[in-house]
């Protein structure tokens, strides 16, 4: 089940070119099984038609102060009420200054002066706008209102200008929007998360590697700042947009990794570490400085590896006794054994389990069968689950731990 399903979004739209995403982020919402209300201004009806809203949320347009859709009753309490969320996208100079002031002239601003619950708005507005005086003024006397805030981001603009103004991308929008509804259990706290691969040079041209693609590590990432926390994002070489309001440290070697993940473990006061990065376990004893050529007279080649650091076994070492440590073992054939025998060498707190070998569990998958075991003995075995699902059972787990061992 999809984190959206059942929850009623209310999608108030300001009268500006932006009001084009609007679309984009009503379209996602309700594709992830979300009930979504357009709210539009009647000048953000200038931009984008009724007929296109009602089109892509399945539903009624919501626009007319004095006109509810049922009688007896007013819109803008009602839809202030039952909404789980109100994204306002774009808000407007103009729509943020009525919004300030506490007016109510329109069912959208009447909604949001009724509104108690959670509000998320991503302004967009030429730049000269968004840096006058008053606009800052406004945007700050609604952040302390309670309101939460995404963007505006830098870049083009469609008046031909460039600057910061520009309304954030969907994905970033939806992305707030979840954490705004997310329970902040994590808030305070600081994880040191790894994902992805490392890369040992061979040569200038070759080098030994695995297949990780960092998705589990980017998914627990996300779990863990949608969960309130500070994040430490120690990363190899990945394909993959960066996790917003993470800390990236992108690496390369194993060495670098340990170099990077030993700096935040004891210098950042990290509460937890989640490693879910694929280290290689050896590399090249000499990096050659100019490529290696064939010689067609020696059909064998023979490399000397020497071994890389225990990062894992490292920072279990180092925890000062209310941190937590989590490891993964990517294992093929008896994978629980195997993975009980790493958990005492290790010495860390948890460790999940996966076998890479079975159906759904590859690297690069969207999904993982994952064992979560601790180092008094318990154990949990999870069914077949997308690894964003994986990540926040993880993120709970931990969350536990940690409130035995260290309450905030």
């Amino acid at each position: 089940m999809s984190f959206w399903t059942g929850k009623q979004i209310v999608i108030g739209i300001g009268g500006g070119i932006a009001a084009y995403k609007s679309l984009e982020i009503i379209r996602r919402l309700r594709e992830a099984g979300a009930l979504v209300v357009p709210v539009p201004t009647p000048a953000g009806l200038r931009f984008v038609t009724e007929l296109t809203l009602q089109s892509l949320a399945g539903g009624p347009v919501h626009g007319e102060l004095m006109q509810p859709r049922q009688p007896g009753e007013m819109d803008h309490i009602r839809l202030a009420r039952e909404a789980d969320l109100v994204i306002i996208a774009p808000a407007t100079a103009d729509l943020m200054a009525r919004m300030a002031s506490g007016q109510a002239d329109d069912l959208l601003t009447a909604l949001l002066l009724a509104r108690r619950g959670p509000t998320l708005a991503a302004p967009a507005m030429n730049p000269a706008m968004w840096s006058h005086p008053a606009t800052q003024r406004n945007v700050a006397r609604l952040r302390e209102d309670g309101l939460l805030v995404i963007g505006p981001e830098s870049g083009a603009m469609a008046c031909g200008e460039s600057g910061e103004g520009r309304m954030a991308e969907p994905a970033a929008i939806l992305e707030a929007a979840r954490r705004a509804l997310t329970p902040p259990i994590l808030a305070g706290r600081r994880f040191l998360i790894t994902a992805g691969p490392t890369r040992e040079e061979l040569d200038p041209v070759r080098f030994l590697t695995n297949h990780s693609s960092g998705k589990m590590g980017w998914e627990t990432a996300l779990a863990a700042l949608r969960a309130g926390a500070e994040v430490d994002l120690v990363h190899g070489p990945v394909a993959l947009p960066p996790p917003p309001g993470a800390r990236l440290l992108p690496v390369t070697t194993a060495e670098e990794m340990r170099a990077a993940a030993l700096e935040a473990w004891q210098q950042r006061e990290c509460d937890a570490a989640i490693l879910t990065a694929a280290v290689a376990d050896y590399r090249p004893a000499q990096r050659q400085p100019d490529k290696i050529k064939k010689e067609h007279e020696e059909p064998e080649m023979h490399l000397t590896l020497t071994q890389n650091p225990d990062i894992l076994a490292e920072l279990s070492a180092r925890a000062n006794g209310n941190q937590v440590v989590c490891g993964f073992a990517a294992e093929t054939g008896n994978a629980l054994e195997r993975g009980r025998e790493k958990l005492v060498r290790k010495g860390c707190d948890l460790l999940a389990i996966n076998d890479v070998t079975a159906p759904g569990c590859g690297f690069g998958s969207e999904t993982n069968i994952v064992t979560l075991i601790g180092r008094d003995g318990w154990e949990e075995s999870w069914p077949l689950l997308p690894k964003e699902a994986v990540a926040e059972r993880l993120i709970r787990a931990i969350h536990a731990l940690l409130g035995q061992r260290h309450p905030t």
